[in-house]
């Protein structure tokens, strides 16, 4: 699995570079139509959508390109980005990236597990931490495109890992790094990890 990590981290340190520019005050004004379900400033308040508010720009960018070409299937955006340039897209990610992301509440239960799922992995499933790919605090690796997860919708969080498990979201790329990990979590450690990403700051 270490091997993997550093393929992947190479790879992304090279690839994907050459994109449009953000313009974080241009794309306040084309989100009108996103705040709907992610509200205005990118912190969602319906549990099923995710925040984005402080996400990496870069990520951002890549789920927005992802969405548009059909790579990630999201029922509820379809058609949204259809007529968006790239410039848009870009400058739409610049501006949810500058905004502040809240935090909310982990349930006590499952703090226990979840954080030590986060923290140190599963040794036994073969399973590394979350910290190597998202921070000790969660708040990601925008240059290697890995997602800020700290305060994020403990549902939404486990939706993800749970498509990323039984294989229904795939643009995790050819490393396949989130379903080879998601594939090692049973439901209840996707509870607990979930929750504990929601309540982390």
């Amino acid at each position: 699995m270490n091997k993997l990590l550093v393929s992947l981290l190479l790879t992304l340190g090279v690839t994907g570079l050459a994109q449009a520019a953000g313009d974080a005050a241009a794309g306040q004004a084309k989100t009108a139509v996103c705040g709907a379900c992610h509200s205005p400033d990118g912190n969602s308040l319906a549990p099923n959508f995710p925040k984005l508010a402080g996400q990496g720009e870069r990520y951002l960018l890549k789920q927005l390109n992802d969405i548009k070409s059909g790579n990630r299937q999201v029922v509820e955006m379809t058609g949204l980005l259809t007529n968006l340039s790239d410039q848009d897209l870009a400058d739409i990610a610049a501006y949810y990236a500058s905004q502040t992301g809240s935090i909310g509440q982990a349930d006590p239960k499952l703090v226990e597990r979840g954080e030590a799922l986060f923290r140190g992995g599963n040794l036994e499933a073969g399973m590394p931490a979350c910290t190597g790919c998202h921070s000790p605090n969660g708040a990601g690796n925008d240059l290697a495109g890995f997602p800020k997860l700290n305060g994020q919708h403990a549902t939404y969080v486990a939706k993800q890992l749970t498509d990323f498990r039984e294989g229904n979201r795939t643009n995790d790329g050819d490393s396949m790094i989130m379903r080879a990990i998601a594939a090692k979590l049973s439901n209840k450690d996707i509870e607990a990890v979930s929750s504990y990403i929601q309540g982390l700051h």
